[in-house]
């Protein structure tokens, strides 16, 4: 029930923004993240996952507002649910052959892109853009760790910060930026949601039934 709410929610909120209808975005935006935490609660998913999403709840809402000061207590909670999100990689995932080629590209991707937005970001948002860029790389690297479906989530959570950044910094932008920004963010964050509680992900009420019946059995 939660997942099909959120995902009827994130449907309706990208379809506002290709219409244009900024009043139902502002509504819409700030239900999803509660919508999927919904979700992993009910799948009996770690308290760490529902911290990281409200921690993006939190910065969804803030970034409603178009103030400089309120732009970075939006990205500091952004920041805060990354590192609920590395806590949980390190503790779940394992490590896989091909992480160093994997790292080295993250690497090369995270120097490439903040010296090409550097000078045209403005002078205040430069340091906390290229520290967040170093957390949310960290982050979508160790994604990887809990497997495919995490892995892209935590690669499509880079790109819709980096379309965030470039707007920034005044770069060309595609058609609806917005939506472009959203449609990548609600799927990283299902994503990343899905690698962490893993089986229970695909049946939660399955699951619940499973871990009774051991119960029963166990006494």
């Amino acid at each position: 029930m939660w997942r099909a709410a959120f995902f009827v929610a994130c449907a309706a909120d990208l379809v506002a923004l290709l219409a244009g209808a900024e009043g139902a975005h502002v509504v819409l935006k700030p239900l999803l993240m509660p919508l999927l935490a919904a979700y992993v609660i009910a799948c009996r998913g770690p308290r760490l996952l529902c911290a990281a999403l409200l921690l993006g709840w939190c910065g969804d809402v803030l970034l409603l507002f178009d103030q400089d000061t309120v732009f970075l207590a939006g990205m500091g909670a952004f920041a805060v649910g990354h590192v609920c999100y590395l806590v949980l990689f390190k503790r779940q995932g394992t490590v896989r052959a091909r992480g160093a080629l994997l790292g080295a590209a993250y690497g090369v991707a995270l120097v490439v892109t903040v010296a090409a937005l550097w000078p045209d970001l403005p002078a205040d948002m430069r340091v906390p853009v290229a520290a967040y860029s170093v957390l949310l790389t960290c982050m979508a690297f160790a994604s990887s760790r809990l497997g495919v479906a995490a892995g892209v989530g935590g690669a499509l959570f880079l790109l819709s910060d980096s379309l965030i950044a470039t707007g920034i910094a005044d770069w060309p932008a595609l058609p609806r930026p917005d939506f472009w920004v959203m449609g990548t963010y609600v799927a990283a964050q299902y994503l990343l949601a899905r690698g962490v509680l893993g089986e229970r992900a695909t049946a939660p009420s399955a699951y619940r039934e499973g871990r009774v019946e051991t119960r029963r059995i166990a006494h």
